[in-house]
């Protein structure tokens, strides 16, 4: 569903809005066919087809992917097209598989919407191939774990992510009074402070704008991020249990329902780029936003903890896409191939260099070091790219992220209500649906 990018808020909006669709539709999706994927291992050899997002540089990757792969395969063909026009990929994903008529790879697969995916029998398990679980866990390592379902198998290939940091714009710090160069972001406090000072001085309405609507996946750029960071690493759902519902998350709601209270944060919707268009002066962005705000004189640091984690332990969200094998495909002994080959360590580099995501790979940078070297201004998320939390796995995930964003929104934005009563009931809530898969 990513269309090219002109701002990253609509981006994102369209990124993940479709998998809300998926909520809507579930009942009637799930009744045209069964949970899982069916067997692996036909097989089959032969052409198959590919989708790939239609944005940009995902297109220039795609495009030279497919050339290389047929030019050493020429009885096994692919034909690749950009992801047919819907209100979302996940829309059209999921019409494709009602259907029976998915492309072999879709390579646009939200991690969100994986669950509701294979509960409509839609993708193959990759862990049926021989090689198919050792092959993600050696190019993923530890973080691959995060891309199971509930039994431990893989019906995503892990990709590529987008590791939540902070930008933050150096002209408006300078023009406040802040050091540009070292600006006091690293704790809660530090962070009110500096951000009080940036609207006190006027610099900008906003000292950072996240989207305040209702949206079930907003939070994954507000409270996601910085709960990751302050838990170590944690999950909004672990064992079968929401995690947040504790000190780390009543912290991080705490900080932000202070940023709405005081006025720090607006709690109406900008209808542009805040971060662009100088209403905020900092924004939660990945590496995506290297190239969209070459007009803005920016900085970067991590997300900020309570106490100021240092940024070589600091977790974030991955903002992730992943690969589907989809079961309409009929010769999947191929399309797991092409699924390597697109995956190895060469096509890795390459979708570095051409769009700057960070494949899911173990030692990023110890593995291109070439390009990190040539493009410092990654080098930050190329580190945190080993640090990264995944959406909870499941049919159900959209549903929790929902919950919790209906939790979130009167208490933390609008003040209405406890903060940390909202996040109890909340967890309770997603507890339940965990139990539901």
């Amino acid at each position: 569903m990513d269309t090219q990018r002109i701002t990253k808020s609509s981006a994102r909006h369209r990124r993940y809005a479709g998998a809300a669709l998926l909520t809507v539709g579930a009942l009637a999706l799930t009744a045209c066919a069964g949970g899982g994927g069916d067997d692996a291992s036909t097989g089959a050899r032969g052409e198959i087809t590919i989708w790939y997002s239609n944005n940009e540089s995902e297109v220039a990757w795609g495009k030279q992917m497919v050339e290389a792969w047929n030019a050493e395969n020429p009885d096994e063909q692919v034909t690749a097209q950009e992801i047919p026009a819907g209100d979302s990929s996940e829309e059209v994903i999921g019409a494709a598989i009602t259907a029976g008529n998915a492309p072999c790879l879709i390579y646009n697969t939200a991690p969100a919407a994986v669950g509701q995916f294979e509960k409509q029998g839609g993708l193959v398990n990759l862990s049926d191939f021989e090689d198919g679980a050792s092959f993600i866990e050696e190019r993923s390592g530890a973080t691959a774990e995060q891309y199971q379902n509930a039994d431990g198998d893989y019906f995503q290939m892990p990709w590529k992510s987008n590791p939540v940091v902070i930008f933050y714009n150096k002209d408006l710090f300078a023009e406040a009074g802040l050091d540009p160069e070292n600006p006091k972001l690293s704790t809660f406090d530090e962070f009110l402070e500096t951000s009080r000072t940036l609207v006190e001085a006027g610099v900008a309405p906003n000292a950072i704008l996240p989207a305040p609507t209702s949206e079930f996946y907003q939070s994954l750029f507000d409270f996601y991020p910085m709960y990751a960071a302050q838990s170590g690493g944690t999950g909004l759902l672990e064992d079968g249990e929401a995690t947040f519902a504790n000190e780390d998350g009543y912290a991080v709601a705490d900080f932000w329902a202070t940023m709405y209270a005081e006025g720090l944060s607006a709690k109406e919707a900008y209808q542009g780029d805040s971060f662009a268009e100088g209403v905020a002066a900092m924004a939660s962005v990945g590496p995506w936003a290297v190239s969209v705000y070459d007009d803005v004189n920016w900085g970067s640091v991590p997300v900020p903890t309570a106490d100021g984690i240092p940024a070589e332990e600091t977790y974030t969200f991955s903002d992730a896409k992943n690969v589907g094998l989809y079961t309409a495909c009929e010769n999947k002994e191929t399309a797991w191939d092409v699924l390597k080959f697109s995956t190895g360590e060469e096509q890795d580099g390459q979708l570095l260099e051409l769009t700057g995501q960070m494949p899911l790979r173990t030692d990023l940078q110890g593995t291109y070091p070439e390009y990190f070297e040539a493009n410092p201004a990654y080098k930050a998320f190329g580190d945190q790219a080993s640090r990264t939390v995944e959406v909870p796995a499941g049919p159900n995930t959209v549903q929790m992220l929902q919950t919790f964003r209906d939790a979130w929104s009167p208490a933390v934005i609008f003040g209405d209500g406890d903060v940390q009563d909202a996040l109890d009931e909340a967890a309770v809530e997603i507890t339940d649906l965990s139990a539901q898969q």
